[in-house]
């Protein structure tokens, strides 16, 4: 009985997995043209605000100090766009996994060192507690390591007038697995649902593409990802990768 469960839960995955992965090769089909369509036109629309941002500095009328702070605006806007952009692009391309046999914790140490200076600018402290021995993981490093980025911009977000960001490692069963536990606010029962869904954000910030791109990363992985929140304490990722052996078994 208990076999039958696992099998079916396996199947439901997979099932879940293979469309996913078809919608996802229809997103990737539009990326390139979308990319071609949409960057040219962005292209020329900062390069043209950057022209007339010199031309105006050169003027010290009142009517050009007012079209320079309003031409601001327009770059700040035009950066969002590229950035959505980027980011749409960054999820709906199909990347070739380059794996290698990877210690997870040095994986997580460069996003953690590389995210401390901006966290702790808003108060936000991060602490690690690393599994000595940890074992290794074949796993895409470049990646991997956006997929825990976001997890972690997401916490850092989540913390807006600051708290503590915990990173465990531990190992488990047929593989490796990593908890991001933060004091920020929770997540409702009415967002909770939604927070895979891709451009759904409860933030100011952000564009709705950070954890969508950090689970499909994982389960590119063949790993899995869940969350366990409670509104005004906090929220905990899970994420589970396999080791190779336990790969092979399946």
């Amino acid at each position: 009985m208990v076999y039958f469960v696992k099998a079916l839960a396996k199947l439901r995955q997979a099932e879940r997995r293979a469309r996913e992965a078809e919608r996802l090769a229809y997103l990737g089909s539009l990326a390139g043209g979308l990319a071609h369509e949409i960057k040219n036109p962005l292209s020329t629309l900062h390069m043209n605000l950057q022209l007339l941002d010199e031309d105006l500095r050169k003027s010290e009328s009142k009517h050009a100090r007012r079209d320079l702070s309003r031409i601001a605006v327009l770059r700040g806007e035009v950066r969002r766009l590229e950035e959505v952009l980027e980011d749409f692009l960054r999820y709906a391309r199909r990347h070739q996994l380059e794996l290698k046999k990877q210690n997870v914790n040095d994986i997580l140490d460069e996003v953690l060192d590389f995210m401390t200076p901006e966290a702790s600018q808003g108060g936000v402290r991060i602490s690690r507690g690393f599994a000595p021995g940890l074992q290794s993981a074949l796993v895409d490093a470049g990646r991997l390591k956006q997929a825990f980025l976001n997890i972690v911009i997401n916490a850092r977000q989540a913390m807006p007038d600051g708290g503590e960001l915990i990173v465990h490692t531990r190992n488990v069963p047929n593989g490796v697995q990593i908890e991001f536990i933060d004091t920020g606010t929770g997540i409702s029962d009415e967002d909770l649902p939604h927070i895979w869904d891709v451009y759904f954000s409860s933030k100011q910030t952000g564009t709705g593409l950070g954890l969508p791109t950090a689970r499909r990363i994982i389960e590119e992985h063949e790993g899995t990802i869940r969350v366990d929140t409670e509104v005004g304490k906090g929220t905990c990722f899970t994420v589970f990768l396999p080791t190779k052996e336990s790969k092979n078994d399946t």
